[in-house]
């Protein structure tokens, strides 16, 4: 039993069972009141026949209360009130009735009788002392009880029906979060056995269901793109660190093997920088990891855009006129998002260096921020040679370098660093078209980082 409240099933019944408690609470509040209803209606007759009779007393006296009750016994219906008189000495003098026990004065709830043919029953019934003896009025209960009897089977036959809809609900129910949650658990089940490319069943309802493996396959996907990160990261390390590790290898070979100090420091000299630029690279790339996987935890303030451009720009300016290039800076207004002030800078850092070493002496490079569509965009472009086009596809990858900045100093890792602090802001990060020169945009979310 403590294991079925805990069931869809079992809570769906408890609440039918609730309904079930709180109607009967109403139909037993409706029995009541209807019946002290009908009890005050049964009584207010009473009360007006025995006036109007007690009237006769004025005009007949005692004779003339028996003659009016001969009169209303004559035209008897099955509606009609109950006489019984009664004189000092207990003789009856009209009657429609018989009582079976002794009369007393006053009102009696339940007031026993017998009629002719032998019926009996129970009645509400005044009986008022008059000069020259007693006056029963009475009106038979068996109506009332006729009433009772037909609420209390309509209240039964509603409360079954109740109980009957609510197991049938709880069924309903159990059985259909069963079959959704079958689904979750399915497609749970087969990617431990490691089917990452199953998801969730939808039916784009917008159901709590739908909602939940809507959320679930966003989460799957999140997963499945960082396994396939962590794959291509290792897959690249292994590709693209070879090289200078091998070089490495041999220059400490090298340095093994010498024998005079001064060739023997200068060769350790070369493989201490060799080492240093692999500590670089894998500085970069955990770097990187730690952006894409969300690692920043600091809380997330208002970055001025506008104020983050102008600054960029008068740090970058001279380095651009001692190369031979040009900085153009524009940023609207009033332009702000909430994030990471130093990541967004580190891109911007990123994407300007790339542009004074990738491009050539007499190059313009551009950088401007605007608001489109509820985001912050900022461009940094150049009118240089650019890329080819089949380098755009990969080019926010990691180790990706164009054939073209192969002869220069890099790694291929800024651009992914780019991508990565992007989509840690809720935006992404996209490639300006294809034409003259090479352009990166930043999309970045106004409201706040997930």
């Amino acid at each position: 039993m403590r294991r079925l409240w805990r069931t869809t099933f079992g809570i769906v019944f408890l609440a039918s069972i609730f309904y079930v408690a709180a109607t009967l609470a109403i139909a037993a509040l409706a029995f009541d009141v209807t019946h002290e209803a009908l009890e005050k209606q049964l009584d207010h007759r009473i009360a007006v026949e025995t006036r109007a009779l007690l009237g006769e007393t004025r005009e007949g006296g005692f004779a003339g209360i028996a003659d009016a009750i001969r009169r209303r016994a004559a035209v008897r219906s099955g509606a009609s009130l109950d006489y019984l008189l009664v004189d000092d000495r207990g003789q009856v003098r009209a009657a429609t009735v018989q009582a079976l026990k002794p009369l007393v004065p006053g009102y009696e709830e339940f007031f026993h009788f017998r009629r002719r043919g032998g019926y009996q029953g129970v009645a509400q019934a005044q009986t008022t002392k008059i000069g020259g003896g007693l006056l029963v009025v009475a009106a038979d209960r068996a109506d009332l009880r006729e009433i009772d009897r037909t609420l209390s089977r309509l209240f039964a036959v509603a409360l079954a029906a109740m109980l009957a809809l609510g197991l049938a609900a709880a069924v309903l129910v159990g059985v259909m979060t069963r079959r959704r949650l079958s689904r979750i658990d399915a497609t749970a089940q087969a990617i431990i056995g490691g089917d990452l490319s199953r998801r969730v069943p939808r039916d784009h309802s917008g159901s709590e269901f739908d909602r939940l493996a809507g959320t679930l396959n966003a989460m799957l996907d999140r997963i499945a793109a960082l396994m396939d990160n962590l794959r291509q990261v290792s897959s690249d390390v292994a590709h693209d660190l070879r090289t200078p590790l091998t070089r490495l290898y041999n220059q400490l070979e090298r340095a093994h093997g010498q024998r005079g100090e001064a060739e023997w420091a200068a060769a350790i000299g070369i493989a201490r920088d060799q080492a240093a630029e692999l500590l670089e690279i894998f500085a970069a790339l955990l770097r990187i990891a730690e952006v894409e996987g969300l690692a920043e935890r600091r809380a997330a303030g208002r970055v001025d855009i506008s104020a983050l451009i102008e600054e960029m720009a008068e740090t970058y300016r001279p380095d651009m006129e001692a190369t031979g290039h040009t900085l153009l800076a524009d940023a609207a207004a009033d332009l702000s998002v909430a994030g990471d002030r130093r990541l967004i800078a580190q891109a911007l850092s990123n994407l300007l260096d790339n542009a004074i070493r990738h491009t050539p002496t007499g190059t313009t490079v551009s950088l401007t921020a605007w608001q489109r569509a509820g985001a912050v965009q900022i461009s940094v472009a150049d009118n240089g040679p650019g890329i080819a086009d089949a380098d755009r596809a990969r080019v926010f990858q990691r180790f990706a370098r164009s054939e073209a900045a192969r002869s220069t100093p890099g790694h291929g890792l800024g651009l992914a660093l780019v991508r990565a602090v992007a989509i840690a802001h809720g935006g992404t990060a996209e490639l300006s078209p294809a034409g003259a020169g090479f352009g990166v945009t930043l999309i970045l979310s106004r409201a706040a980082r997930p």
